[in-house]
């Protein structure tokens, strides 16, 4: 029965830990949010999120909110940089079109 129980948690912890980072996610998104984690500038309100945005998926990488001219950073599917978002300057543009009035959300996909 011990063993049963230690199996089950183990096996929770496992999902658990793979659904923190993107487990629908590309590879290299998954890569990316790892890295995210261990460099994040503010402790809490950190988060990856997916849209869909010009016939594809994007995700957006937020620093959270320990400061007012943090931004977000927009990667695609290959893990190619698509553009910065807010700042300072307040940035809405990525690709030429404003992603806050074309990105459909989907999910997030990692919050700390």
């Amino acid at each position: 029965m011990k063993k049963f129980i230690l199996i089950l948690v183990f096996s929770t912890l496992i999902f658990k830990s793979c659904e923190k980072t993107g487990k629908d996610s590309p590879d290299c998104i998954r890569d990316k949010i790892r890295e995210f984690a261990k460099n994040k500038n503010c402790e809490r309100g950190s988060s990856v999120s997916q849209f869909l945005f010009k016939d594809g998926y994007v995700y957006l990488f937020e620093q959270g909110n320990c400061g007012a001219d943090l931004g977000s950073s927009v990667y695609d599917e290959a893990c190619e940089y698509l553009g910065f978002l807010g700042g300072i300057a307040g940035n809405m543009i990525i690709q030429g079109v404003r992603f806050d009035q074309e990105a459909v959300f989907v999910k997030k996909i990692w919050e700390d």
